[in-house]
């Protein structure tokens, strides 16, 4: 039989301080636990089966002296009866999270999911993107479902019908499914494994993406093309045209060069500052300038916020910028020129590989190339700027 220590009054344990443990007595093994930064709780000490075991019986002072007694001696009673209380618990948590996760329809929660996740979106176009993939084809299969009953099947049911012919977008939606029920899992509606997991789950039985539809790339201008192109790119006038320009002698990101401001250009030491709010990887990006993308700014009026302004006053919108190549009637997109400049260093110069992925702001994959991340070789990567805008130049 257990032994029973001495019955403390309640005054004891409102003043007991020192750490650790300390018999509460009227119940065998009940005890005020004491930690190291004050807090006090109520756990009862007992053998369930043939395991040594402590059971949380709440916090002090919320839990009263005399509430313990009565939850000790009720957990001794369902030990007595072969019931493990502990175990009992977790069942009874798992009832409720079904139940809840039940009344949480998956389309419900991909609107909780997003207003949480609203201010992590870049731009309001990225959270859109998002509920725009969800909606059109995942609700369709998920949407009246609840969180908690949705498992693998349901979620390849989805993926299945657009897997083969949108692999892109079904990858995305995958990852997107994926996020709401781990949203959901962390906000206690379901408790089993996130069924669009793709390693070691999905990835059995639905087919790699890779294997199904090839990468589509951006439409890019050949190496040997391109000097014409800026010879008559050059004769064009308008916002537009000179944006372009800019962008190829940079060999930035439309989006980059569309949110330029004056004061992201440091005109005494020639570079480009971008912050990396405005950066795809959200890391800063210096851009070394190139005397004749200097030209460019220096031709263009500085009483205003943005260097390429649109007609309206604002930023240039991306189809301005594009239009401009189809006009010109070429096979080509502005982001198509960040291929050509890479094809350009690797074919026709000695310029190292992770210095051209660092002009174009990729991360550097391998340890050998993170090395270079300690600095952004900014002199270096200038001349091989400088040797870009006389390549193609040349014939302008």
């Amino acid at each position: 039989m257990p032994k029973v220590a001495e019955e403390k009054r309640a005054k004891y344990f409102r003043d007991a301080v020192r750490p650790g443990l300390h018999a509460a007595g009227g119940v065998a093994g009940l005890h005020l636990r004491v930690s190291n930064t004050g807090a006090k709780s109520w756990i009862l000490r007992t053998t369930v089966g043939a395991r040594r075991t402590d059971i949380g019986l709440g916090g002090y002072p919320t839990v009263t002296l005399s509430r313990a007694r009565e939850l000790a001696r009720e957990a001794r009673e369902t030990v007595r009866q072969g019931i493990d209380p502990v175990e009992e618990r977790k069942r009874a948590k798992r009832s409720l999270i079904a139940s809840q996760g039940k009344e949480l329809c998956f389309r419900d929660a991909v609107d909780k999911f997003l207003a949480q996740k609203d201010a992590e979106f870049s731009n309001p176009k990225h959270a859109a993107q998002w509920r725009s993939t969800l909606e059109v084809y995942a609700c369709p299969t998920l949407g009246k479902l609840g969180v908690a009953e949705i498992e693998l099947a349901h979620v390849v049911t989805a993926l299945e019908l657009i897997w083969q012919t949108k692999t892109e977008t079904a990858s995305r939606l995958r990852g997107r499914i994926e996020a709401v029920l781990a949203w959901a899992s962390a906000s206690g509606f379901r408790e089993d494994d996130n069924p669009a997991r793709w390693k070691g789950n999905l990835d059995a039985v639905l087919p790699k993406p890779s294997k199904v539809a090839k990468v589509r790339h951006y439409p890019a201008l050949a190496i040997d093309d391109t000097p014409e192109f800026m010879k008559a790119l050059r004769r064009r006038d308008g916002e537009a045209a000179r944006a372009l320009e800019f962008l190829i002698l940079t060999a930035a990101r439309s989006g980059e060069v569309r949110g330029l401001t004056w004061q992201e250009i440091d005109t005494k030491s020639g570079v480009w500052t971008i912050s990396a709010e405005r950066m795809k990887a959200r890391k800063e990006h210096r851009v070394p300038l190139s005397e004749a993308a200097i030209a460019i700014l220096s031709a263009l009026p500085q009483d205003r916020k943005f260097v390429f302004q649109g007609k309206s006053g604002g930023m240039l919108s991306n189809m301005t910028i594009s239009s401009i190549t189809r006009r010109m009637k070429v096979d080509a997109v502005p982001h198509g020129f960040r291929s050509t400049f890479r094809d350009w260093t690797a074919e026709r110069t000695n310029y190292p590989h992770e210095m051209a992925e660092m002009a174009l702001a990729h991360a550097v994959g391998n340890k050998v190339e993170a090395a270079y991340r300690r600095g952004d070789m900014m002199e270096k990567r200038r001349a091989m700027m400088e040797d870009w805008a006389r390549f193609v130049g040349q014939n302008g």
